[in-house]
């Protein structure tokens, strides 16, 4: 099925069992998708919604970070809560070994020989886990198994 029509789906389940958590979610990846449709000026494809929704998934994250250096629990839980629903549309992701695995691969394939060569390697590595990997995270495992 396609994402958006799945999106859609879940909105109007999600609206009949009352579950406000999920209508103010699917609602806001709705409304990100339309702003990014507009800005390209047609509709999108699965994977660029798959985009948005990395987008929306990161930014959670982030927040979920902040709140909690400010000792703020109760918008950590609400980040969290929508952060649950946005996973559902998501890409599974990289398992931890087969990220490592891929990055050793990526960083022979390209010849990479030092931290100088990270974003020749990162440049490599990003479109083939795209959505399924965090971009810190690589870039970090990359730094790391450049450095040592």
């Amino acid at each position: 099925m396609y994402l958006l029509e799945k999106i859609d789906s879940d909105l109007r389940t999600a609206m009949k069992s009352s579950d406000r958590v999920a209508v103010l979610t699917l609602r806001n990846i709705k409304s990100a998708v339309r702003n990014r449709e507009i800005e390209k000026g047609g509709k999108l494809s699965d994977e660029e919604i798959c985009s948005v929704l990395s987008t929306l998934a990161k930014q959670r994250k982030e927040s979920m970070e902040q709140f909690s250096r400010g000792g703020r629990d109760d918008l950590v839980e609400s980040e969290k809560a929508e952060l649950s629903v946005l996973q559902k549309y998501l890409p599974e992701q990289i398992p931890e070994k087969e990220l490592l695995q891929l990055i050793g691969d990526t960083i022979r394939e390209t010849g990479a020989t030092g931290t100088k060569d990270i974003g020749k390697v990162m440049k490599s590595v990003m479109p083939k886990v795209r959505g399924r990997a965090d971009g810190k995270v690589v870039n970090r495992e990359v730094s790391r198994l450049l450095a040592g």
